[in-house]
């Protein structure tokens, strides 16, 4: 038995997960504890199937407290410690406009004030050598500074310490002696990569949570056991692994995207079992929205992204963290995004939320600012009385006020309208954004299959595949939980990363092999943590570039001990991606790697087998209700049915509307829904 949580914005999902089948539950997210809600959802899903903690093999938890962390700046009061002369970089950055025609332009706050960014005289040079030794005195000098500010956490971050972290291993030597409740982030642990600023945010940001996470893992772990756990406790990681509790307090930067990441394993799983090789997954709970694009069964990977951006889609407006990554387009749109009319008349929604608390107005929990799931609501799409399964009563004429109060006397528009240009607005937001982020990929939509999960994705996907031209989408089962269902099925792993500038024609398969076994060693004491005795899978990655460009492409590299051939087999690899990308190599330029990347990871774990459904020639529906259907501009009378009622091989013809206890799926006019023999729903544009 295998238990799965997942902390989102609004909800907090549930899964437990038996050989004989699985249950789900979802309930409101406690902000100012998250544990609360963690072991409340527990509970409750024990004593709905009669299961007991001692029986439970393994917990699987990611969580959003990290990313709310750095957004809402709530965390530790830090300080920076680097090279004397360079503790401007972090509010430096690139020294670039990410929108130049703003005046009024804000960038980020570093999360580390002037004042606290602190210096000492070293110096180590882009190859490792020392050029001037650590001053000693000059660290003991910064204890007093570091107490009279109550300094929490500290991060350090010396110039080219990813190559020799020589000094920055005295520093954290000399101030864990003098101050022993300090917590301490190493640059050359965290991001031991080249590229100052984003080493220096990254650490930064790392030891910003750190002792946040910490407390919170402690809290979790020790409720776990008071409640009778006995199983060990694994998180998830944004790279699409999972990892120890020891490693996610050491490094809690890796948990940032951990949520959406299950919900991409999810898709994965989906596809691999629906036979589906080119696929847009679609997250979308209470908060944001979540696209990633797979293809062969595979997602992007990245090594960067940004947090907190102070422009909803431009690059550089946030602060960038680098760590394994799965490359997610990520949007402020859920059912707790909140609709305003703007200066110029227009409806905007997002990317600020509601949350649980207050919640849509439609809970009746004091919000009273309109939402995407009160628009639903006064749509139709959502059953006021039979939303989480009915466990949250809404209360329908509380969305109608909202969305007249704040738009529909604005604009001069009825309840119906209004509410409609709402989703429309949201719906569109997707499609434009996920438009452009597949010509930046050069990737394409047409042709690809939709694979939707999330409370509020079934509500909308329809929409955004005739928006995208997608014809086929897939709502699993367990949609309204996917995210959970995917910490199920993801593997234990851990990646290691070095930066050694390597050109080709001078490559040392001797030394190259060496760094790799040490990289090995350092990711097996990790895994085996959580996998003592399992089978592992090793990925060797270089991000390479022809000499002189400034940014480099990743090539996969063999797993195996490197002979004199590697140097050509490097090029062949190098050449033959860099023409994928952009349809052309350069003859007669140098190639070098600058950046080498080694993940070991566990077998991916096994999930309970789909139960498959037998047919049944009677379908049963449950009356019907109206439904505005934004594809034809009208309200029709859509039947609705209840989704455990449907067999395999089930058809049904829009307009339809599918409930459950998670989710409720819309079948718009121009779409039939089919069910396959594992219970997934398939739609199909008509």
């Amino acid at each position: 038995m295998k238990l799965a949580v997942d902390i989102g914005g609004t909800f907090t999902d549930v899964v437990l997960e038996t050989p004989s089948g699985s249950a789900s539950i979802k309930v409101l997210t406690t902000h100012d504890a998250p544990e609360k809600g963690v072991f409340q959802g527990i509970d409750q899903l024990l004593n709905k199937i009669d299961a007991h903690a001692r029986d439970v093999d393994l917990v699987i938890h990611g969580t959003t407290l990290a990313t709310n962390a750095l957004i809402e700046r709530k965390g530790a009061r830090i300080a920076l410690i680097t090279t004397d002369g360079f503790r401007d970089s972090l509010e430096i950055a690139h020294e670039h406009r990410f929108e130049q025609y703003d005046l009024y332009m804000e960038r980020p706050e570093p999360l580390v004030p002037r004042d606290l960014r602190l210096t000492v005289p070293e110096r180590i040079a882009a190859d490792g050598e020392v050029l001037k030794e650590l001053d000693e005195l000059a660290v003991h000098n910064l204890i007093p500074a570091l107490e009279h500010a109550e300094i929490e956490s500290v991060a350090i971050c010396l110039l080219h310490s990813y190559i020799n972290s020589a000094h920055e291993q005295h520093v954290a030597n000399i101030l864990s002696t003098a101050l022993p409740g300090l917590v301490i982030t190493q640059s050359s642990e965290v991001c031991p990569e080249i590229r100052e600023y984003e080493r220096m945010s990254t650490s930064c940001a790392n030891a910003y949570i750190q002792p946040l996470m910490s407390r919170y893992l402690h809290k979790l772990e020790c409720g776990l056991a008071e409640n009778g756990f006995t199983c060990p406790l694994l998180l998830m990681m944004s790279s699409g692994g999972v990892t120890t509790v020891k490693t996610a307090a050491r490094e809690p930067i890796r948990l940032v995207e951990s949520g959406p990441a299950g919900g991409v394993i999810f898709s994965q799983r989906i596809a691999a079992e629906c036979g589906v090789k080119q696929a847009l997954s679609l997250d979308m709970g209470g908060t944001t929205a979540k696209l990633t694009f797979i293809d062969d069964l595979k997602p992007q990977y990245s090594r960067t992204f940004e947090v907190a951006r102070q422009y909803r889609f431009l690059k550089g407006s946030g602060l960038p963290i680098r760590i394994p990554v799965i490359d997610m387009l990520e949007i402020g749109a859920g059912g707790g995004s909140i609709a305003r009319v703007d200066e110029l008349g227009r409806i905007t929604v997002g990317p600020d939320s509601a949350g649980s608390t207050p919640g849509p107005a439609c809970y009746d929990m004091g919000g009273i600012e309109p939402t995407m799931t009160d628009a639903d609501v006064v749509l139709g799409r959502i059953d006021p009385n039979n939303f989480a399964g009915g466990k949250i009563a809404l209360k329908a004429d509380r969305a109608k006020t909202a969305i007249d109060d704040v738009l529909g006397q604005r604009l001069l528009l009825d309840s119906l309208i209004s509410a409609a240009g709402i989703t429309e607005i949201v719906d569109e937001t997707m499609a434009s954004a996920v438009r452009v982020h597949a010509v930046e990929s050069g990737k394409d939509t047409t042709n690809r299959t939709l694979i939707v999960m999330g409370g509020a994705a079934p509500l909308h996907c329809a929409r955004l595949a005739e928006k995208l031209d997608i014809n086929h989408i897939i709502v699993p089962v367990g949609a309204g939980v996917g995210s959970a269902y995917g910490f199920l099925s993801a593997p234990i792993a851990y990646e290691v990363v070095r930066t050694r500038l390597i050109r080709l024609n001078e490559i040392d398969p001797q030394s190259l092999s060496l760094m790799f076994a040490e990289m090995r060693a350092e990711a097996e004491a990790v895994v085996r943590l959580g996998a003592p005795e399992a089978e592992v899978i090793e990925t060797r990655e270089a991000f390479m570039r022809y000499r002189g460009q400034g940014h480099e492409i990743t090539v996969n590299l063999p797993s195996e001990m490197y002979d004199e051939t590697i140097g050509s087999t490097m090029h062949e690899l190098f050449e033959k991606h860099y023409t994928q990308l952009f349809n052309r190599s350069i003859p007669g330029l140098e190639i070098e790697a600058l950046t080498w990347t080694l993940n070991l990871s566990t077998t991916p774990q096994p999930t309970a087998t789909p139960v498959l459904l037998e047919p049944q020639s009677q379908i049963i529906s449950n009356g019907s209700r109206q439904l505005f259907d934004p594809g034809i501009e009208e309200t029709v009378d859509a039947i609705v049915y209840a989704r455990e009622d449907l067999t395999a091989d089930t058809e049904i013809l829009g307009p339809a509307i599918i409930i459950e206890s998670e989710t409720t799926t819309v079948v718009p006019t121009k779409f039939n829904a089919k069910v396959n023999k594992a219970g997934h729903l398939i739609l199909t544009s008509q």
